[in-house]
């Protein structure tokens, strides 16, 4: 694995903690120069300074070029993982267009503008990596939170546009769809995620070493919780089953609150 990664120029955003950090610590371990890209400064700091890295903070729209002139002018690995999480959205009650904005432009639009800017160096020279961080939700969908499943199904969507129409150029991308992770992403989810999520939950850096067994194995998909092949697939072979029993866990959902 070392090989992939040494001294390859990686950018890593939402790196302040929770995922982002799991994956800034873990290329670093492997030998990466990592950008560590967070909109807090402080934690952008602690973790690069933690890892030998360099701290980048502000948008992660916008950083790539600061970032791509702070590892000597090149890319190699772009970690698409500044998310935002809201609630609720729900079409029977009045809608927060703020909310979906900034997770139209947080969860899709900063991986658009990211590529946008990576992808004519990585197609002239026949290489580069992508790494979404989408989630569980953006392959099935999340009960009390409509921007977020929405929104990480396009995360989701793009990933494999970016693979399907490049991959015969050299670009490697992965998308990461883990359910539950023990964050404070996880903690604001409330009760919906207490019933769905935490059950489950796994640490951070589980999330790196499936990230890493993936790149070593050449896949798209990164399951965390392989049990989420299965209800991928179930989904597919059955969507009114499969929303059926969704329901059901919409209907328990608002029992208990």
């Amino acid at each position: 694995m070392v090989g992939a990664v040494q001294d390859a120029g990686v950018v890593v955003t939402g790196a302040g903690g929770g995922i982002g950090a799991a994956l800034a610590r873990r290329f670093a371990a492997e030998g990466a120069r990592v950008v560590v890209n967070d909109l807090d400064a402080g934690r952008a700091k602690a973790v690069a300074d933690e890892i030998g890295g360099i701290a980048v903070p502000g948008d992660a729209s916008s950083i790539v070029g600061e970032a791509r002139d702070a590892l000597g002018g090149t890319v190699d690995v772009y970690c698409a993982n500044a998310g935002v999480a809201f609630g609720g959205g729900n079409a029977d009650k009045p809608l927060d267009e703020k909310v979906w904005a900034t997770s139209w432009d947080v969860n899709v639009m900063a991986h658009v503008r990211a590529a946008h800017e990576l992808l004519p160096g990585w197609l002239e020279r026949g290489s580069g990596r992508f790494v979404s961080t989408v989630s569980a939700a953006g392959l099935l969908t999340m009960i009390g939170a409509a921007p977020y499943s929405v929104t990480k199904h396009g995360a989701y969507a793009f990933a494999e546009y970016l693979s399907l129409t490049y991959r015969h150029r050299g670009l490697k991308v992965h998308a990461i769809c883990p359910q539950g992770v023990r964050t404070d992403m996880l903690a604001a989810t409330g009760s919906a995620g207490d019933l769905v999520l935490k059950p489950t939950a796994v640490e951070p850096e589980d999330v790196a070493d499936a990230l890493f067994k993936g790149i070593e194995e050449d896949r798209f998909l990164i399951l965390p919780h392989p049990e989420a092949a299965g209800y991928y697939q179930a989904r597919a072979a059955d969507p009114d089953r499969w929303l059926t029993n969704m329901n059901h866990i919409q209907q328990k959902w608002e029992e208990a609150r």
